[in-house]
This record gives structure tokens, sequence and C-alpha cells, in this order.
């Protein structure tokens, strides 16, 4: 009997059919396949957890407000959270809080940073909001204003007289309870003599919020507490250095308006500092625009002459207190100035570039000076 055809439709070493080989190859090649991306999806999902559970940005200080409605599910909580930029994913935050027990939010109206882990934001909604809208009395204190500034703000923005709020930066009662509650920050502001507002540079830029159950007294401590917060790291810094608080923010307040890039208020900071070295005076614009209390584009001759304590173009040492609210960049400059060594006592800006040059002779302050005004004049 011939068995050669046979033969050959099966396989020599399984004995199936070969249609039926390929046709086991092709579902092992599939589930491979489906196996492969079964490990992927898996590890896409796991990195997609993963990165979901990080704060949307660590670096923000952006204050969001949230509206958590009553009988909210920790679903939409979550993507309420989602469509106000404060988190990444709603649908991983709704899992999160499952996944770790988180109950029993609270509705209301909550303030919350793209900086916030999901822990600190779950724990928020578990503490309450409050009961109404925090955008009620908005305040913004932007870097180097004065306090004459932000009264103006105060007034405009909140239930608040900007005559109540400069008041209050001198009452006595406010300031021994503030002193009491930050020493490190405000004794020497407190025991200062000669200052048009005790409080003058101790008001952060920063955004603040006045609500309904807000009290003006409230509203600053903030703005001081905030202070302290940005100061507690330098303050064994400016202890070493024998300075008070407030010479290092009197100085800063300086640079903060004189200096324009970071790199400059660093620059600015060791020429003040090299200055005071020397027992010269700081002979800066700033301080006698404080005194003039006027916003003026230049300052003339006339105005050199003003009687008082914050001209430092008759006065020595940086001044009786800062001349407005300084940011935390120029406390950093002033502690920590860079090219000191090289001598400079000198600076001028050119006013239409704000390339800022610097000198370390009166000769060579005024060559800079003739040579940058009669490049102004010819343009």
């Amino acid at each position: 009997m011939n068995n050669k055809k046979d033969d050959k439709e099966f396989d020599n070493l399984n004995g199936q059919p070969p249609k039926k080989i390929l046709a086991n190859r092709i579902v092992r090649g599939v589930l491979i396949v489906i196996a492969l991306l079964v490990v992927a999806l898996a590890f896409i999902g796991f990195r997609y957890f993963n990165r979901a559970q990080q704060p949307l940005d660590p670096n923000s200080n952006k204050v969001i407000e949230v509206k958590v409605p009553i009988g909210s599910t920790t679903k939409q909580i979550g993507s309420i959270l989602e469509e106000k930029k404060v988190i990444k994913s709603g649908f991983v935050f709704d899992y999160y809080v499952k996944a770790n027990k988180y109950t029993r939010f609270k509705a209301g109206y909550y303030e919350l940073k793209p900086s916030m882990t999901l822990k600190q934001i779950a724990k928020k909604l578990q503490k309450g909001g409050a009961s109404q809208s925090l955008e009620s009395g908005k305040t913004l204190v932007r870097e180097g204003v004065t306090a004459d500034e932000i009264g103006t703000v105060i007034q405009a923005n909140t239930r608040f007289k900007k005559s109540a709020f400069l008041k209050l930066l001198n009452d006595q009662a406010f300031l021994n309870k503030l002193k009491a509650q930050y020493p490190d920050l405000l004794s020497s502001a407190v025991d200062a003599k000669n200052v048009r507002y005790k409080l003058e540079g101790y008001l952060y830029p920063a955004t603040y919020y006045a609500g309904k159950n807000v009290t003006l007294a409230e509203l600053v401590t903030k703005m001081v507490a905030k202070t302290d917060e940005m100061l507690k790291p330098y303050y064994s810094t400016i202890k070493e250095k024998k300075w008070t608080v407030q010479q290092v923010l009197t100085l800063a307040s300086l640079v903060e308006r004189e200096g324009v890039t970071t790199k400059d208020r660093y620059l600015i900071a060791g020429v003040f500092e090299n200055r005071l070295d020397k027992n010269m005076k700081i002979q800066s614009d700033i301080s006698v625009l404080y005194a003039l209390g006027k916003h003026k584009s230049s300052v003339t001759y006339k105005d050199l002459e003003v009687d008082s304590p914050y001209n430092l173009y008759k006065n020595s040492g940086v001044g009786p207190g800062p001349f407005n609210n300084p940011s935390i960049d120029s406390v950093k400059a002033v502690l920590n100035p860079t090219d000191r060594s090289q001598g400079y006592l000198y600076f001028i800006a050119n006013l239409k570039t704000g390339k800022v040059y610097y000198s370390k002779t009166y000769a060579e302050h005024q060559q800079m000076t003739e040579k940058l005004q009669k490049a102004n004049s010819s343009n």
C-alpha cells in the first residue's frame, strides 16, 4: 500500500497536517501580540496613574479658587479639580481617594494650588471650605509697591478704607500683638524710629482675599505672616551678618526698585554694601521719591534737598525703614551680593535699553553718564 501521499500531509514530528500547523502558529503569534499589548498597556497605565498622582505643577504658587457643590461625588469633584487645572486627572483623583478611603468631603469654597499633592487636597476637602467665594475682596500686592499703594488697592477691592489700613500699620497695640507672634521678624520694626509706616516692607507681595468674615487686622496679619514664612530660612544668616531684619528689608526695598533683572539686583546690592563699608551715602533716587511721597520720572537737584530721614542723599546708612515691600529675591541679593570684590561704587542705567553700567570711581561714573546722555540725545 502506497502511503507517500499521506505522509506528505502530516508533520514529520507531530503528525499534524500542514494547515493545522500554520493555524497553530498564527494563534500563538496572536496570543504573543496580545500578551505584549497587555504588558505595554499595563506599563503605560501604571506610568499614567503614577504621574497623575503627582502635583500638576510642583513649582507653582498660584492660588485657585474651587467651589465644591453640596452633594458632589468624588468623581464630580475630580472633574471640577481637573477643569480648574488643580490636578492632572479627575479619574485618577477619584480612584486615589477611594483606594485610600478618603471620604466625607465637604462642600464649600477652597483655595488650592497646582503644587499640592492629591493627599494634601483630599485632607483639605475633608476639613471643609469657606461658605462664600474667596474671590470677593481679592487684593494683589505687587513687588516693590508702597504701603500707600497697597492701601489704594485695598480700598478699590474690599470694603475697607485706605485710611483705616494705613492707620492700622502704626497701631501700637496691633503691632505688639504681631511682634509676640513673629518676634524674629518684627522686633526691629516695632522698635524703629522716624518711620512713616512701621509695617512698610513687611506686607509680602502676593494675592490675598478679604471675604465677608475677614477683618482688616486679619488681612494685614496674613501679609505679615507671609513675610515671616518667606524670611524664616534667612534669619540665622541675618544674625550672622549682625544686621537687623529692618536693615535687610530696607536695603532690599532699594534693590527691588533700582534693579530690573535678577543679575543687576545682586550687583546693585554689592554696590550699596561697598558704599556702606566706605561710609559713603547710598544716594538712591528711590529714597528721595519716597521722602517726597511722589511718583516722578526724574529727580531734580531741588528734590535732593528734601528734609527727610528717608533722603539718602543727605543721610548716611540705609534709612529708617523700608521704602516699599520687596520680594524675597531682593532679600537674597542683599544677603548674597555678587562681584563685591570688583569694588564697584557707582551704577547708572540706560533708560532706553535698561542696561546697567557699573563704575569703580566717580570719574568713570561721570564719563559713562555723559556717554549715555549723548547717545540718548542723538537717537
